[in-house]
């Protein structure tokens, strides 16, 4: 009698009724009477969690759409090639020839950002004589007619002197023909030649101001609550209501809530009405201001106490109810499955379980079905992997430096003692001695990226002495970028192929540019050549083998892709550029998570 009472205590189905009451029951009563005292504060403190988080989301949009746009004046500001096109256009020995590639490139440039960039609607680069440049259609006659070193604009950008001046929501003047109908938001700043420190030009970077409005105005505060930008001075930059731009806060105790208060969210009254503040800073060093009236956020409190109060009732009641009936039937598929998860935990992996229920006991069920099925095939995976490593390093070891490379260094060697040119036998016998040294593996499979270049300097140095050609190794390669870990000769197969194929037919001085990146969870390697370049028939197979294994794609080249695939993440890359002018090779490594 006394077993059977603890097995009742102890059942699950019992275990689930006593807490649905406690959960139930007990906050429903506390609910009932603490609720009139407390539920101001409640209703207060969620509101202004949802307050400040909608504020972060309206500044965490707005910040993306600036820096969109600080972004663009930045690469144009640094592209040292626009400035060698700015600074030419005055050059009176320029043909017309050159004048006219060099416009189409700005053009090209300008062009092509303004479509990979949404928020950006336009472009310009402006002189007080010479050439102008725009990404769209532009007013020539009413430029003409301006004085550029009188507008606003030009005269915050010289005083800024190189940095960002923004100017709040206008329309643009340049852009209509009678009348602006352009609603933007600029950036401008003065373009400067970096060799004498001269200002050059005016850039200016148009963010589309309607997108600036609408990113403020689908966050909404309460119902008649609205959001609107100001600067470090308190003046208004981005209002719905175009009229308030550039006017300063009216509103005293606004005005030093937001310029000098450190709270990120206060109160403050206007008109008899007491208001309620969120401020948010934006990437640019503005800021995000949201009001609305307090009694929007307590007005309907009485009805919110009624309905959470008789919903609590009622849905005690139910629950109870509910945990009842499907109490004992839970505990049924709970056991098969545990019996089951025994099992697996014994060692038999091909036990499956067959509970069908549509709640989550049923998924639990599915979900270890396939967790089982998962584990199979990762145990596949790791085996198949296993054998495909083997292969990588089967793979390095055959493209280790073969014998007719061998045989040509050392004739040459040979060559060069028979002519007692002895510095430069010793100075490709240490090149070899280095090289075949890094060759035989005693580094093992991986090698940091500054190993790797220091191969690749003493190969290049055999090649010089072998070919009788000048082949430079350009290096702009960042100080995190030198002991990212790669494969063994994963960039010495590029080098070689760019002097074999690429620089050594045209018989003339090569430079071979070797640049590495930091990004995010790995690097970015790009090498390129000035050599010939490839047909496009050989181009073809070569990005073909990117994809699929390709036997008549050189061993070196093989190797590189499979590496890639093999040792870093899926979304790492090799891509192959060609054009008359050489080639370029971009590798995007991504280490695993």
């Amino acid at each position: 009698m006394i077993n059977n009472k603890n097995m009742t205590k102890n059942r699950f189905a019992t275990k689930v009724v006593f807490v649905i009451l406690i959960v139930t029951l007990i906050p429903t009563l506390f609910n009932s009477i603490f609720f009139y005292v407390s539920s101001s504060n409640i209703i207060k403190e969620n509101v202004r969690e949802s307050s400040i988080q909608t504020t972060r989301q309206a500044a965490d949009s707005l910040s993306n759409v600036l820096t969109a746009g600080s972004d663009m004046s930045n690469l144009i500001y640094s592209n040292k090639r626009l400035q060698e096109i700015v600074k030419a256009d005055l050059d009176t020995e320029l043909s017309e020839h050159e004048r006219h590639q060099n416009n189409e490139m700005m053009n090209s440039f300008l062009n092509a950002h303004i479509q990979s960039n949404s928020h950006v609607q336009m472009i310009y680069i402006l002189r007080e004589e010479g050439t102008s440049w725009v990404s769209r259609f532009f007013h020539w006659e009413k430029f003409h007619q301006a004085n550029l070193r009188e507008l606003e604009w030009v005269i915050g950008s010289i005083k800024r002197d190189g940095e960002l001046y923004w100017e709040g929501l206008q329309f643009e003047w340049f852009s209509g023909l009678e009348e602006s109908t352009e609603l933007v938001l600029p950036i401008s700043r003065v373009m400067k030649d970096f060799d004498k420190l001269n200002n050059i030009a005016y850039i200016q970077v148009f963010l589309d101001g309607e997108a600036v409005l609408d990113t403020i105005n689908e966050i909404k505060l309460g119902k008649t609550g609205r959001f609107f930008v100001v600067d470090q001075q308190g003046n208004i930059m981005i209002d719905s209501n175009i009229e308030k731009i550039n006017e300063t806060i009216s509103n005293e105790q606004l005005y030093d809530r937001v310029i000098f208060g450190e709270e990120i969210e206060f109160e403050y009254v206007e008109g008899g009405l007491n208001y309620y503040g969120v401020k948010q800073p934006l990437a640019n060093g503005w800021t995000i201001v949201g009001v609305v009236p307090i009694e929007e956020i307590t007005g309907q409190l009485l009805t919110i106490q009624t309905i959470v109060i008789l919903s609590s009732i009622t849905f005690g009641i139910v629950a109870i109810l509910i945990g009842l009936f499907f109490a004992n039937r839970v505990t049924k598929p709970i056991k098969v499955l545990t019996n089951q998860m025994k099992l697996v935990g014994e060692g038999d992996f091909n036990v499956r379980t067959n509970v069908q229920t549509s709640d989550e006991i049923g998924m639990m069920s599915m979900e270890f079905n396939r967790m089982l099925e998962k584990l199979e095939h990762l145990m596949e995976l790791v085996k198949s992997e296993q054998v495909q490593k083997k292969e990588a390093e089967l793979r390095v070891v055959k493209h280790r430096i073969n014998p007719h490379f061998l045989f040509n260094t050392l004739s040459t060697i040979r060559w060069l003692v028979n002519f007692k040119q002895f510095d430069r036998a010793n100075m490709a016998l240490s090149a070899l001695t280095r090289l075949l040294e890094a060759n035989m593996g005693k580094k093992g499979t991986f090698v940091t990226v500054k190993e790797e270049i220091e191969i690749i300097e003493k190969f290049i140095d055999i090649m010089q002495i072998r070919y009788e050609q000048i082949f430079q190794l350009q290096l702009d390669v960042e100080l995190e970028v030198n002991d990212f870990l790669i494969p063994q000769m994963l960039l010495q197969p590029i080098v070689e192929n760019a002097i074999f194929h690429g620089i050594v037919p045209t018989g003339k001085e090569g430079i071979i540019k070797l640049s590495g990146r930091k990004i995010v969870d790995g690097v970015k390697i790009v090498i390129s050549d000035n050599g010939i370049g490839m047909d496009k028939e050989k181009l073809s197979k070569i990005q073909e083998a990117t994809y699929t294994p390709n036997t008549s794609v050189g061993i070196g080249f093989l190797h590189v892709f499979e590496s890639i695939k093999l040792y870093y993440a899926s979304d790492s890359s090799v891509k192959i550029d060609c054009s008359t002018n050489g080639t370029t090779v971009t590798l995007i490594i991504k280490l695993k998570r």
